[in-house]
């Protein structure tokens, strides 16, 4: 790989590994609104706050995979 490729190909898994860490804190943050959801009886909104965390999570593993992809 010429260079400005590895440096190219560097650059977007920094990007792909903020994203992760971006997108696993989501998913903490929507797990913790669940809760609070939950707490007040609003478990219909619980459930779909845990199913957002659930997907930001598999959002995560797509990502991881392409960093896996570039090295």
């Amino acid at each position: 790989m010429r260079e400005d490729k590895k440096e190219q190909a560097l650059r977007l898994q920094k990007k792909l590994e903020h994203w992760i860490a971006h997108n696993k804190d989501h998913a903490e943050s929507f797990r913790k609104a669940a809760r609070d959801a939950e707490e007040i009886g609003l478990v219909e909104v619980g459930k779909r706050l845990q199913e957002a965390a659930e997907k930001m999570e598999e959002i995560a593993a797509v990502l991881e995979g392409a960093i896996k992809e570039i090295a």
